[in-house]
């Protein structure tokens, strides 16, 4: 929808969600349903005997009503993650030394840094 705002007028935003109203989803959340239909039939068809497959048992649940996380939180699970994958933490304040020294040594020089002046 964002991308709808910034280049078209509010006219035709109302066209297409009147469009969408009577059509269905359009996009993304269409192409979810579309291959929720499709994986429900290959496992009714390749199923053996027990309970249907519906196509609400494959269709994405988004939960957008999650508070978001703070940006803390977020560097901390990046951290773990890094940790757990054997990388280098090159924060300030870093665990590992990264291959250019210390932990939180720039990875660019700064034009004209070496420079005498």
């Amino acid at each position: 929808m964002r991308e709808l705002l910034a280049t078209h007028s509010s006219a035709e935003l109302t066209e297409w969600i009147a469009y969408e109203q009577i059509t269905g989803p359009i996009g993304p959340a269409r192409d979810d349903i579309l291959m929720a239909i499709l994986a429900a039939t290959v496992s009714n068809a390749n199923r053996g005997k027990g309970r249907k497959a519906r196509v609400l048992d494959f269709l994405p649940k988004w939960d957008r009503t999650k508070k978001r996380m703070a940006w803390q939180d977020m560097l901390t699970a990046v951290k773990s993650i890094n940790r757990t994958m054997g990388g280098n933490d090159l924060t300030q304040g870093g665990e590992h030394a990264g291959p250019l020294g210390t932990p939180g040594q720039a990875r660019y020089r700064q034009p004209g840094a070496d420079r005498r002046r």
